[in-house]
């Protein structure tokens, strides 16, 4: 059986909240939002997500064994 490490829940983590905050920042240009609230927003945004996700995967992989599939032979 295999698991994420920590390194690979990192970038992880990191690649989806840069994707993730550059939608957030679109979507409050889209609407309006001033410059420099919207580098706040990003900013703000990128920092708690990427932490608050980390840890979402790092305990879904040591601790919640759902869906995991046997890849023994």
């Amino acid at each position: 059986m295999s698991t994420d490490s920590p390194k690979r829940s990192l970038v992880k983590a990191l690649t989806w909240r840069t994707i993730a905050s550059i939608v957030t920042a679109l979507i409050a240009w889209f609407f309006g939002v001033p410059a420099k609230a919207i580098g706040l927003v990003f900013f703000a945004d990128l920092v708690i997500k990427f932490i608050l996700y980390f840890f979402h995967e790092r305990l879904w992989a040591k601790y919640i064994k759902f869906g995991l599939v046997s890849r023994d032979k």
